[in-house]
């Protein structure tokens, strides 16, 4: 099933080979709780997990992976851990995971997945307008919920030169922007398309 996927996401334009291996290799249907959609996990679909999240559909989580451009070692900050499966794909792609979550429940359920599928992220609970500016820089940042805008303290701790892949806009569908630091500290915008996200919340839950 997981090579079906994979051959799916080709299908779809996904190129990045280190991206579509490291999908191959992550046992999306661990993370997945409700057993209803349990024979649907290989499925290029998003799948609520509570707390009003979904799980991503798995070609938006190839596509956001694909736009970082990320190298092995690198230290990648995602904002929305939710079930975990970005966060480990992440991870098989030789990241340096960092990850906040907002929703407390979502947090500590997938804070024992990851360790017990022995995952090696460095999980926090908070608001993930603010980051983590105690782990910050980062060679890389990852939002997996809308933003009605760009949170500036997100890319106040990306390091020069790097790249943030942000879903932007309000109401149901975003746009997804991925930004460009140089080494100077300016930031360039480019837009890459419509997607549907939940929405990007701020405070503690």
């Amino acid at each position: 099933m997981r090579r079906k996927l994979v051959e799916h996401l080709q299908g779809k334009g996904i190129t990045d080979t280190a991206v579509l291996e490291a999908i191959g290799r992550v046992p999306r249907h661990l993370f997945i709780d409700d057993t209803a959609f349990l024979n649907k996990a290989y499925d290029d679909h998003a799948f609520p997990i509570g707390c009003g999240q979904t799980i991503s559909q798995p070609y938006t989580v190839a596509f956001q992976s694909e736009l970082l451009r990320s190298s092995k070692g690198m230290k990648v900050l995602e904002v929305g851990t939710g079930s975990g499966y970005q966060c480990a794909v992440l991870c098989e792609l030789g990241l340096k995971v960092v990850s906040i979550e907002r929703h407390r429940p979502l947090y500590l359920l997938t804070k024992s997945r990851m360790r017990d599928l022995g995952y090696k992220a460095s999980l926090h609970h908070g608001d993930g307008y603010k980051g983590v500016e105690r782990e910050a820089p980062f060679d890389r940042i990852i939002v997996t919920c809308g933003a009605p805008e760009v949170p500036i303290a997100l890319l106040a701790q990306l390091k020069p030169g790097g790249r943030a892949v942000i879903p932007v806009g309000l109401g149901e569908v975003q746009r997804m922007v991925v930004i460009e630091k140089d080494m100077s500290g300016h930031c360039k915008e480019m837009d890459k398309g419509a997607f549907r996200f939940v929405p990007m919340l701020a405070d503690k839950a």
